[in-house]
């Protein structure tokens, strides 16, 4: 007996429309909006408002004059908010802000720096430079003083260290916080500046 591809099973995909258009919107009554509004009005030789409540017959042949399509846009609404756009041009401006919308919210990258409580110059410098570099690539920076056995003894001068720090970052960036104890370490994050638009 053979055995039945059960594959397909349960990874059901939703085809349906994300937006009724045109002839599937079948509520009697819709609210009309869009900043294109009168333009049209004036094209198919009617007086519309945006914002008027119309019989969605009459909305969709005022479409269909104007060679555009009728776009459901809020189908909660009572009654529903419709607008009158080319379908393909509305998908395509919403996936553009969508884009837009997810670039602006990209994870803000966090890069660490760790001292002792004893870092010499030469080291401090050395991550000092790595510190400028980050900040410059829009990065933050958790800079950190790890304070391992007896040296917890030596907070004072992991603080100092710490300032220090912050002082010759003053270009780069702020400190979000002072420095502050955490466990057996003490922390400071430094945001980059924001550049300003030449």
């Amino acid at each position: 007996m053979g055995r039945r591809n059960n594959s397909r099973r349960g990874r059901r995909v939703d085809t349906r429309p994300k937006f009724r258009v045109n002839e599937h919107i079948r509520v009697p009554e819709v609210r009309l909006v869009g900043d294109n509004v009168e333009d049209i009005g004036k094209q198919i030789g009617v007086d519309l408002k945006p914002g008027d409540v119309h019989n969605t017959r009459d909305v969709r042949r005022w479409a269909q004059d104007a060679e555009l399509d009728l776009v459901e846009i809020s189908p909660n609404a009572k009654p529903p908010v419709v607008k009158i756009i080319d379908f393909n041009k509305f998908l395509y401006e919403k996936k553009k802000k969508e884009k837009e919308i997810k670039s602006k919210a990209a994870k803000t990258v966090i890069k660490e720096i760790r001292f002792g409580p004893n870092t010499d110059d030469h080291d401090f410098d050395f991550k000092l430079r790595h510190a400028m570099k980050f900040l410059e690539e829009g990065a933050k920076v958790k800079a950190y003083v790890q304070f391992r056995g007896r040296t917890i003894v030596f907070k004072d001068r992991g603080e100092l260290l710490l300032l220090r720090f912050l002082k010759e970052l003053e270009e780069f960036g702020a400190a979000e916080a002072l420095p502050k104890m955490e466990g057996r370490r003490m922390i400071v994050v430094v945001a980059p500046k924001k550049k300003k638009k030449s």
